[in-house]
């Protein structure tokens, strides 16, 4: 059952209609037609499709010609950029980063991303190849003049030292923003936005929560990461951009303000990053 509506319209910044996660769907991949009804049925009129390897980013591309309500960011994932080239070596990744510049010179895909680096499920040798993927995503959306889409797991610290090293982008993400309140006041102080997800309604998220409570109106985002990251009182079921109410209506609770006031703010703010549609 969806949640009720919101009081203003909100963006899904970040989200993944193309992934079919068999633990959370079974054999059958949603209809993203159907999950952008749903969305805009509760206020999410639109969204940011993020397209994490080639196929995906392709993927995105068509589907977006004929949704308008869609606009798309395109990359390799931290975690894809390694896995080619173990399996196909430099050519391999050299390959899949000329069709990734070709599908971001597209007007419809508004963003680089995501692109950073996850120590998570990189180990070794192979987050040098993580690292190097990051620069040369940075460098396309400099070169491109788009949004910078940034994944940062269990790496703050060199995703900001890579980032700095390189030197950011004019408008750069923080997706699904995991760091700590002093972090948040680093990116603010360099005009990074942070957005946030259904992570802020888990009880063990107090860090996050505090986190927060410091980004300027001016720099704070909202996606859902669907179908991850599923908002209580939801968890264990496929996450969807018509669940982002809840995200927004706790994180409204957080920041002490109204409900409509931030899903303006959310908006604009978001309409900011990248561009109008």
């Amino acid at each position: 059952m969806a949640p009720e509506p919101l009081l203003a319209p909100v963006i899904d910044s970040h989200c993944h209609l193309d992934v079919r996660d068999r633990a959370l769907h079974g054999e059958t991949r949603p209809d993203p037609g159907e999950m952008l009804k749903l969305a805009a049925a509760v206020g999410v009129t639109k969204v940011v499709q993020i397209g994490c390897d080639v196929e995906s980013a392709r993927w995105s591309v068509e589907m977006a010609a004929h949704h308008p309500e869609v606009i798309v960011g395109v990359a390799l994932h931290p975690n894809e950029a390694p896995r080619i080239f173990a399996d196909h070596g430099q050519g391999g990744l050299d390959d899949a980063y000329a069709a990734i510049a070709e599908l971001a010179t597209h007007d419809i895909v508004r963003a680089v991303g995501e692109t950073g680096l996850d120590y998570y499920r990189t180990e070794g040798e192979l987050r040098s190849v993580q690292q190097e993927s990051f620069r040369w995503h940075i460098n396309l959306a400099k070169e491109l003049n788009k949004a910078l889409v940034i994944h940062d797991r269990d790496s703050h610290e060199d995703v900001i030292a890579v980032l700095e090293s390189e030197g950011a982008p004019t408008k750069v993400v923080f997706h699904c923003f995991s760091g700590d309140s002093k972090m948040a006041g680093y990116c603010a102080e360099r005009g990074w936005f942070m957005s946030f997800a259904g992570v802020i309604t888990f009880k063990n998220a107090d860090s996050l929560r505090a986190a927060l409570q410091v980004v300027p109106d001016d720099l704070v985002l909202v996606e859902t990461d669907s179908p991850y990251l599923t908002p209580v009182p939801y968890r264990g079921k496929a996450n969807g951009s018509y669940l982002m109410p809840l995200t927004v209506r706790r994180m409204a609770e957080v920041r002490g303000v109204a409900e409509a006031e931030l899903a303006t703010c959310l908006w604009d703010n978001t309409q900011r990053v990248f561009g109008a549609w």
